[in-house]
């Protein structure tokens, strides 16, 4: 086997025809997925959501080794009880209430009467 030089090539069509099938399993996912969180009257997305598709589906029979783990991940807490998602947050935006203050002007401004003039010449 290991002298067989056709052993460990792929054809240059299976990558094309690999992404094209992740590309209709999770068209399929996403579109039953979306369907449960519309009934429900979310405007969000959730892992919820999905372990429902998940478990609803015998198709994605075999995703839900994977829903138990994530929904225990993500139920989890840190120390100080706040959700984990908040901790991948890079940037926090401060944005203030108040109104900001007025920007006087401080440079004089020209006369408009020697515009007029540079104009009519």
């Amino acid at each position: 086997m290991q002298k067989d030089a056709e052993v460990g090539r792929i054809a240059m069509a299976v990558p094309v025809i690999i992404s094209r099938a992740l590309e209709m399993f999770l068209k399929c996912l996403l579109t039953k997925t979306c369907l449960i969180t519309q009934s429900k009257l979310s405007a969000m997305l959730s892992v919820a959501h999905m372990k429902q598709c998940i478990e609803s589906e015998k198709l994605f029979h075999f995703l839900k080794d994977l829903v138990e783990r994530a929904t225990t991940t993500a139920s989890q807490k840190d120390s100080k009880g706040m959700d984990i998602w908040p901790l991948y947050r890079t940037r926090r935006h401060e944005i203030s209430a108040r109104k900001p203050p007025e920007v006087v002007e401080k440079t004089p401004r020209s006369n408009l009467d020697s515009l007029e003039k540079v104009q009519r010449q």
